[in-house]
């Protein structure tokens, strides 16, 4: 038989709420109430507080994709990227049109007396320039050359070259003092060197010899000089 404790000396005050608490002598007694207590606790499920889930790391799939991109557009730019068309090889320096096919100028040179001779009054004609040198082996050899009708002019710079033609031919010595030919032509005196002109029937240059080294170097051009 128990006995009522809640109120017995020695025990601390419980709640007026649980009523009387009877505690009784033998403990056994209360092995119905224990067993009812643990089935209940059986069951009802522990609920237990969810840890979160772990959140994957997007770090090492982000660079993989990064990568990807990348490439892929580095390889549609390889394609269509507009390549530079290879410069053509340049040629070689080509001078400026001479004045081959031009009209000869209306220069006025002088004769040994320094009275004026109007150049185009002579055409046909070929003139040697002698202002670099006096090259009689090469005047020499045009004078025979020079067909009938055609005018041997040859051209100094201050004073007209001295030299006795073969009889008959139509050779005129004159001289440039205020350099006009050489100016036409944009062609400088070469030491040593005579330069050689082919003007025909209009007064029209149709050759010009740089440096005569040989009568084949204007003979053609000189023949037709008299049609």
């Amino acid at each position: 038989m128990g006995k009522p404790d809640a109120d017995g000396p020695g025990l601390p005050d419980l709640p007026p709420e649980w009523g009387r608490v009877v505690v009784p002598d033998d403990a056994s007694a209360l092995a119905a109430d224990a067993e009812q207590i643990r089935r209940e606790l059986r069951g009802t499920p522990r609920r237990a507080t969810p840890s979160p889930p772990a959140r994957p790391s997007l770090a090492l799939p982000l660079l993989v994709l990064l990568v990807a991109v990348l490439t892929t557009l580095a390889g549609l730019a390889a394609v269509t990227w507009p390549r530079s068309t290879p410069a053509p090889a340049t040629s070689p320096y080509a001078p400026p049109a001479g004045p081959t096919g031009r009209p000869l100028p209306a220069l006025d040179l002088v004769d040994a007396g320094q009275s004026p001779v109007p150049l185009r009054g002579l055409v046909p004609m070929m003139i040697i320039l002698v202002d670099g040198c006096s090259c009689p082996d090469d005047v020499a050899t045009a004078t025979a050359l020079v067909p009938a009708g055609v005018t041997l002019v040859t051209v100094a710079g201050d004073r007209p070259l001295r030299f006795t033609p073969p009889p008959g031919a139509s050779v005129r010595a004159l001289a440039d003092p205020a350099g006009g030919l050489r100016a036409f032509l944009h062609l400088p005196a070469t030491p040593g060197v005579a330069t050689a002109l082919l003007v025909d029937r209009a007064g029209v240059l149709v050759k010009v010899v740089p440096e005569v080294r040989s009568a084949e170097d204007y003979r053609a051009e000189l023949a037709h000089l008299a049609r």
